[in-house]
């Protein structure tokens, strides 16, 4: 069975060192039933994360760079799990927010459960939350709510960084996903959900980052954006390309 974990950086030379050698030395150890691979896909870096990428698929065999020119995390994310051939595709955040004990539980949804999308949750029953501001909980919980409400959907948190896919579900769904940015994870989930993909949740134990870029009030405003492209039509035309797909 094949494994690629996709990690999205954007400016992120300061992290990237740390996070894969960490990341590697537990996929060593732990993921030994895997033939697997970590793939650092950038999306328009100008600082140093290029060189310290190079420098890590040097380091590393396992290690693969992969570079977009144009930004976005929805952009990477589509392009390097396009680009695999892998039996799962997962993706994880460069701060590695999420425990990484619960990736053998993700990726085995999907290769031994026989799911078709895997994600965790920071805000289904036993998972815990550290260091996460008021704000950025009140948010998260308001706009999840809003997803539910105008799709009713079963999962809780469509944000989280931490998700995996089948190479069946990757190669269906990523072709008809719009989005290049943050509403990514919540157009894919949605598409896959109503389309009848089969989606495990899982709880996760997550640790905020206090140097999180993520602008909170723009994404969110981009993200109700999104959601209303696809409760005016867009929803209905993803489905007919699925449907219209060999």
């Amino acid at each position: 069975m094949t494994l690629d974990v996709v990690i999205p950086v954007l400016n992120e030379e300061d992290a990237l060192q740390s996070s894969l050698t960490r990341l590697h030395a537990f996929m060593t150890t732990q993921m030994e039933d895997y033939e697997w691979t970590i793939v650092i896909a950038d999306n328009g870096s100008t600082d140093r994360t290029p060189e310290v990428s190079r420098s890590l698929s040097r380091e590393f065999l396992r290690v693969q760079y992969h570079r977009i020119e144009d930004r976005g995390r929805g952009r990477a994310l589509k392009s390097a799990w396009l680009e695999s051939d892998s039996d799962v595709v997962v993706y994880m955040d460069v701060d590695l927010s999420t425990d990484l004990k619960t990736l053998p539980a993700l990726v085995s949804s999907i290769a031994i459960e026989g799911y078709d999308v895997a994600i965790g949750s920071r805000l289904k029953k036993g998972a815990t939350v550290v260091g996460r501001t008021l704000l950025r909980e009140a948010i998260s919980r308001v706009y999840n709510s809003i997803v539910f409400s105008l799709f009713f959907v079963s999962f809780r948190d469509a944000q989280c960084g931490f998700k995996a896919l089948s190479r069946e579900a990757a190669n269906s769904l990523l072709p008809v996903v719009q989005d290049t940015g943050w509403f990514f994870d919540t157009e894919l989930l949605i598409l896959a959900e109503k389309n009848g993909f089969r989606i495990k949740e899982i709880p996760v134990h997550w640790v905020d980052d206090p140097d999180s870029r993520v602008r909170i009030l723009n994404t969110a405003f981009e993200d109700l954006k999104g959601l209303l492209r696809l409760r005016l039509g867009g929803l209905h035309t993803a489905r007919k390309k699925l449907q219209e797909r060999p």
